[in-house]
């Protein structure tokens, strides 16, 4: 029997937004969601204009007027994705759990740790979904190197060293007017008080505690702006404490000039070492101690993490794409779920959630805490 359809929502990702058409691919990839309704824009035309660009059935000039009208429906949607600006997120998703509607939400989760916790503390007392789509934990190959690190390959945890480069924002783009995103990732009001160290940065420290299992107790921090003018940070560099003794490295930059999408993590134990680069996410290094490199492939391994998360025989590559879209899958799995009354799926219980958003934000506010205390150790969360 096939498993149902489930009705989908948009809010932002109208005419020109990069996301909000990564978004709808993903959604429809596996076939678990039908995009029906959205408010693309603030702007009635253009909101209409983007609704029938997108085939979208409904469109809503106003979140709000969508959140009211589809959570009275009796063929209201199932779930709303949340693909706007930061400044947006927590009172877009306020409104659409306060409908009864399941919330899948671009990170980070909010401005700010309370608003976090806040969004969390509703989405279980309406015992709704909210997840985030922190899109590389969608991997194959990341998860598998998740189940690795659980089975004891690499021994007990010593070294996390994570990196992100960029350099799209190597020069004052968001000078020149035309650069939709630049404008706005920069602008403290709409992307919050971190620039590189949230748009990035919580990438890179939701990729090691993801893979390694554990998040670290402390770090030592500083967050900097290289381009004159820049209202945000877009560089940020900081060392980590692990309660069990561990160490860790983070350094994410969007200055980096000769970087593409350069995120990378390197864990080391007492009997072996895991390397990923997400440039080629087919592929994870394995090198016990002592021993030669081990290429493992997607498609070719066989832990039951990277078998739900893989779609094509091996050789045939997987990306970023389909990484977004094993959220999308994750997370129908998880609203059937919830709506039957039934625990969630084994398989599906990798989907990034509301949690991570939070515990991205501890690691934000302690790494500006450290940085405007000159790099002083500071306590995460």
């Amino acid at each position: 029997m096939a498993a149902r359809r489930l009705k989908l929502g948009m809010v932002g990702g109208g005419q020109g937004a990069f996301i909000g058409a990564v978004h709808r691919i993903a959604a429809r990839l596996d076939d678990r969601f039908e995009l029906v309704a959205g408010a693309l824009s603030s702007d009635p035309a253009r909101a209409q204009a983007g609704a029938v660009e997108a085939g979208i059935a409904r469109s809503y000039a106003d979140w709000r007027e969508m959140a009211r009208a589809e959570g009275a429906r009796d063929d209201g949607i199932d779930a709303v994705a949340i693909v706007t600006p930061n400044h947006l997120h927590a009172p877009v998703a306020t409104a659409f759990l306060e409908a009864g509607i399941h919330v899948i939400c671009d990170k980070p989760l909010a401005m700010s740790l309370a608003q976090g916790e806040a969004l969390a503390k509703l989405a279980r007392e309406k015992r709704l979904l909210f997840a985030l789509t922190h899109t590389y934990a969608g991997y194959p190959m990341v998860r598998h190197a998740r189940e690795l690190v659980e089975q004891g390959a690499i021994g007990e945890l010593r070294v996390v060293q994570v990196e992100y480069a960029q350099d799209w924002l190597a020069e004052p783009v968001e000078a020149s007017g035309t650069n939709k995103q630049a404008d706005w990732r920069t602008d403290p009001a709409q992307a919050g008080p971190a620039g590189c160290l949230g748009d990035i940065g919580t990438h890179a420290y939701h990729l090691a505690a993801f893979v390694t299992g554990v998040t670290p107790v402390a770090l030592a921090a500083e967050v900097h702006t290289f381009v004159p003018g820049r209202r945000v940070d877009d560089h940020v560099q900081a060392m980590l404490r692990y309660a069990d003794g561990a160490r860790g490295m983070l350094w994410a930059s969007q200055v980096a000039s000769g970087a593409e999408n350069a995120l990378r993590l390197r864990v080391y134990g007492t009997k072996g070492g895991l390397a990923f680069d997400q440039e080629e996410p087919n592929v994870l290094w394995f090198t016990p101690l002592g021993g030669a490199a081990e290429r493992l492939t997607r498609g070719r391994v066989t832990g039951a993490a990277a078998a739900h998360a893989t779609r094509v025989p091996a050789g045939h590559p997987e990306g970023y794409l389909e990484a977004f879209a094993q959220l999308y899958l994750d997370a129908a799995l998880q609203i059937d779920a919830i709506e039957a009354g039934l625990p969630l799926p084994p398989a599906s219980r990798l989907l990034t959630t509301v949690d991570d958003g939070v515990a991205g934000h501890r690691f934000i506010e302690a790494v500006l805490a450290s940085s405007a205390a000159n790099g002083k150790w500071t306590a995460v969360g």
